[in-house]
Parts: C-alpha cells; structure tokens; sequence
C-alpha cells in the first residue's frame, strides 16, 4: 500500500462524505473517481464500508434530538411513530438491495457509463421538480404520515442504480409527496441512518473472509475523511436548501456527469 494509493484513500473518503447528504449521488461520484484513478478495492467494498463516516456524522450532529427520541419511546406515540415511520421507508430499499446485491456490485458497480447517464438524467429531473410550484402540506421531518414515509423509501429504491443518489431519489419522492424542500432534507438524512448501516454491515458480512489488513487501513482512512466532510456538509445544507432550493446540485450532477462521458470517451 503506497502513499499514492492513501492519498486517493483519503480524496475519496473526503468525496464520500461530500456527496453522501447532497442529491448528487456519492456512489456514482467515488465510483467515477476510482474508475479515472484506476483505485481497486477488494470486491469494491471500500467504497461501500467508508459510509460509516457518514452515518456516525449524522450521529454526531444530530445526537440530542435522536437521544431524545429514544428516551420517549416508551411513553411518547409520536417518538414511536417518528422511529416507526423512518424504519417503514428503509424497507422497500433493504429488500430490494439484498435481493440485487451480487447483481449491483457486480455489473452496475462496474458501468461508468451508466452512472454518467445516470447522473444526467437525474439532474434533468431535479432541476425539473425543483421548479415545480409544489404547496407543501408537510413541513415537519419527524411527523410525516406513515403512507407518506413509505413512498418515499420506494422512490430510494431508485437509488440501488449507482449515479441517481439515494438522497435526491428520496429528496425528489418528498417534494412530490407534499413535503417542504428543508424537512424533505432533513428526512433524508435520517432515512440514511439504517439504510447506510445495513448497507455496511450486510457488505462486511458479504466479504469477511476476502477483505485484507491493507483494505482495512485503506477503509479506515477514508471513514476518518467521509467523518470530517460529512459533519461539514449535515451542518450546513439545511439552510443552504431552505434558501436556495436544489437547482445548483441538478447543474451539478449534469456537468459531472457530462464530463464523466467525455473523459470515457477520450481515455476509456
């Protein structure tokens, strides 16, 4: 393991935590990026362990109010319904992603292409339904109707294709569904909790026995970076999105995307 290959640990555990929160789709960014570096991990299980950063930023900035839910389980019905509707969403993507795993990580892990396409197409249609003149009914993360909830968590099973972006699949589906552009976020980021951990742990699980000392040390380095840019990120998009609204990432998964599909083009 070369200083060259810890360098490009921690660029893309940096980009992982980046992307993860923002409807860009960060899978289809560190995919792309390893595909033009030429980075290989074992059975491409780095750049699915690295989002324990993610998660533990969630965690990390968002740890009073989700202990604080956790502390009313047992005598609140809205803490429950709240914890009731986040795991109803995550459903739909956990049995969806099981059953397609080996396809996933086998085939649409390995198509650049596709995750450019992807990345455009996407782009289209967020910039589409960002401008859409949606009246939201719903305007709280933590009390959205359960029906609500699960639509919602079947719009994230778009995002098992590598390039549409769990976030803006799931962003996308809320504003649909009658939420404001600031809870639709918000909801996104706990909705990535399970998601992103069962994700771990049934990959870690998937790959026990072939992951080496080196694939640890490299996973490791780029959880601590995934960490660092995803509490940056988690702090700040809420406001960003509250004021701005989502057009700058619809640009932004465009010119990536178009940029990915040149690059294709001109070196393979």
């Amino acid at each position: 393991m070369g200083g060259e290959t810890l360098l490009e640990a921690v660029f893309l555990g940096f980009l992982e935590g980046l992307t993860e929160f923002i409807p860009v789709s960060s899978t289809g960014h560190i995919l792309l990026a390893g595909h033009f570096l030429d980075f290989r991990s074992t059975g491409k299980t780095f750049e699915v362990l690295i989002q324990l950063g993610a998660i533990l930023a969630i965690l990390s900035v968002y740890f009073a109010r989700l202990w604080k839910v956790a502390l009313a389980l047992p005598d609140e019905p809205a803490a429950r319904r709240f914890v009731l509707s986040v795991l109803v969403a995550f459903l739909p993507a956990a049995f969806a992603g099981a059953l397609g795993h080996g396809f996933i990580k086998t085939v649409l892990f390995e198509a650049p292409a596709l995750i450019c396409t992807t990345l455009i197409i996407g782009g289209v249609i967020l910039a589409f339904v960002d401008r859409l003149d949606l009246k939201p009914v719903h305007t709280d993360a933590m009390h959205y109707p359960l029906g609500v909830a699960f639509k919602i968590g079947l719009f994230q099973c778009l995002a098992l294709v590598p390039g549409v972006s769990r976030s803006g699949s799931t962003i996308a589906g809320a504003l649909l569904m009658g939420c404001d552009k600031r809870s639709a976020a918000e909801f996104s980021f706990f909705l990535a909790m399970p998601t992103m951990a069962g994700a771990f742990v049934f990959d870690l699980y998937k790959n026990r026995n072939v992951i080496s000392a080196d694939d640890a040390a490299l996973i490791a380095i780029g959880f601590v970076a995934a960490f660092i840019a995803g509490v940056i990120v988690v702090r700040n998009l809420l406001d960003y999105v509250s004021r701005h609204g989502f057009l700058l990432f619809a640009w932004w998964r465009i010119i990536v995307g178009s940029a990915g599909l040149l690059g294709l083009w001109l070196v393979g």
